[in-house]
């Protein structure tokens, strides 16, 4: 087993997420069965109950687990599914090794950080590596060197070095920042030095040093951080700003970091086949049609928040060639101020994606009835498919206080609400549909057309449905729910008579969409802005 182990020094935020996703893209282009872990410090077992406006978007696995967002762009860059078992967390180690500890497994020995919380984490990244029979592991360990939450986990980043045997099993790669003082207008390797220092007073000596910068390093100063940092300087890599992720892995090989890995991890030399990843990036960077789609949701202020979403636009934008210029609107403003409507009229989708609780539901259900009454193309996912339901209910049947019991419990229209067996369960995530399910579409129907196919596996993250007793008057007057859970029992898709796209998704398609395969929900749906955009031009012409 070979083992990459990235760690990131000066402050958070620097891409080690990237890097990690990046660097396995290109060995995995060179031939190499390729898997990665995210470590996470926070003593929570998981991403799930996490705030989006402090942690970004929760990522949710075909086996149930919500992650790391991270996780999501090492599935995007790999094209492999992951697994819960992918995401260390200290709550996970510390709850483990507790569990060990009352049914007496240590013998009575007292247990402490070392050897018995650095042995757990071992043991799960070695565990994973086994079980996807991985050529290279490439292990992020998350937060900033010198952070006491990430010291268990360096700590057993460096056991796990001497125990490998040899240096070409283990490789470290540290992701630093280089910034710029605009009162001298140079870059500075001092946040890197001492970034270093503090991995050397742990006993870890990095083999290459991966350096953030707005601009490309000097070679001048790539030649400082070699000789200061005791990293050859070849393997000192800068990775400037640029304006797409997707470039990384481009950025990283030209300048033979891949190359450098391969020979230092003792794989040999390989051919690197980044032919159709390259077309996909120069088809990013020059687009021939153009077109701009309103998001409407609840965390707007942070981007992060929906992570999967941009990049399933994103993968779009590839496969049509064509640039998607995304207006952000928070939800709340439509509620407070009906004139921002006024902003969707010069859209050419709308989208409304998925969230929890009863803040800006409202200003959502108005962005959905503009597009359903002005025939805007419109995709709604999670939330956005409920609240679909709810405005169709409330304007076309008239049931002026339809709603979610998620919302309103005591509404007398509840057309979306818990299963009965769901009822009275108190704990959110007894109850919260996790994870990849088998679905059947409805033959000859538009979302069985994009997926080509009457069967499908999705991933979910909700607790509410559609009421099974309204269905019979919702399809009734239109609204026709074209996608089924095995059992027959959940409405897993919407779609409207008479409407040219308005697609809705209880599941969330972002999650399995990949650069080069964009998720065919959204494929649909970006499809349809530029044959709306085109329809609307060749009007006014």
């Amino acid at each position: 087993m070979k083992y990459i182990i990235v760690t990131g020094g000066v402050l958070s935020g620097l891409g080690k997420g990237i890097t990690v996703s990046s660097i396995g893209k290109l060995l995995k282009s060179s031939g190499l069965r390729v898997t990665a872990i995210k470590i996470d410090p926070y003593l929570n077992c998981d991403a799930g109950t996490m705030n989006p406006y402090q942690h970004g978007e929760v990522f949710v696995l075909d086996d149930g687990g919500e992650v790391d967002l991270d996780l999501g762009n090492y599935e995007r860059f790999l094209g492999e599914n992951l697994t819960s078992d992918h995401n260390i967390t200290t709550g996970k180690v510390y709850k483990a090794v507790i569990e060990k500890e009352r049914k007496g497994e240590y013998l009575g020995k007292t247990v402490q950080i070392i050897p018995h919380i650095t042995n757990e984490i071992k043991e799960r990244i070695k565990r994973v590596s086994e079980k996807t029979n991985a050529d290279v592991t490439i292990v992020e360990i998350g937060g900033t060197v010198g952070d006491i939450e990430s010291m268990p986990f360096l700590e057993a980043a460096r056991q796990l070095r001497r125990e490998m045997g040899s240096e070409s099993n283990c490789v470290f790669v540290h992701t630093t920042l280089v910034p710029v003082l605009s009162t001298v207008g140079e870059q500075k390797t001092k946040p890197t030095q001492h970034s270093v220092k503090e991995l050397r007073e742990i006993g870890i000596q990095p083999d290459v040093i991966v350096a953030r910068s707005a601009a490309p390093l000097d070679y001048e100063i790539k030649k400082k951080i070699s000789l200061f940092c005791d990293v050859p300087l070849e393997a000192v890599i800068s990775t400037p700003d640029i304006d797409c992720i997707y470039k990384v892995p481009l950025v990283l090989h030209e300048q033979n970091l891949t190359a450098y890995l391969l020979r230092k991890l003792e794989l040999g030399e390989r051919k690197t086949d980044l032919d159709e990843w390259r077309k996909m990036v120069e088809t990013l960077e020059n687009p021939k049609h153009e077109v701009s789609i309103a998001i409407v949701g609840k965390y707007t202020h942070l981007k992060d928040s929906y992570l999967s979403y941009t990049e399933a636009i994103r993968h779009c934008e590839a496969a049509l060639a064509a640039r998607v210029n995304k207006i952000w609107i928070e939800s709340e403003t439509l509620e407070e101020r009906p004139e921002e409507l006024e902003k969707l009229k010069g859209v050419d989708g709308i989208l409304v994606p998925g969230g929890f609780g009863n803040r800006g539901i409202e200003g959502k259900i108005r962005a959905i009835q503009f597009a359903r009454e002005n025939k805007v193309p419109f995709l709604g996912v999670c939330l956005g498919f409920q609240l679909a339901t709810v405005e169709f209910a409330r304007n076309v049947l008239g049931y002026k206080d339809a709603n979610s019991t998620e919302f309103n419990p005591e509404t007398t229209h509840p057309v979306i609400d818990l299963l009965p067996e769901q009822k009275g369960v108190k704990e959110m995530g007894a109850t919260m549909r996790l994870g990849a399910h088998k679905i059947h579409l409805k033959p000859k129907t538009m979302i069985a057309g994009l997926y080509n196919s009457t069967v499908i596996f999705e991933r979910h993250r909700h607790r509410y449905e559609v009421n099974p007793n309204f269905i019979e008057v919702l399809e009734t007057h239109g609204l026709i729910y074209t996608g089924k859970s095995e059992d027959g029992r959940r409405c897993e898709v919407l779609e409207l008579k008479e409407h040219p796209f308005f697609l809705g998704t209880q599941f969330h398609a972002e999650f399995k969409s990949r650069p080069e395969a964009p998720s065919p929900p959204y494929f649909g749906f970006i499809r349809a802005c530029l044959e709306y955009r085109k329809g609307r031009t060749e009007g006014k012409g």
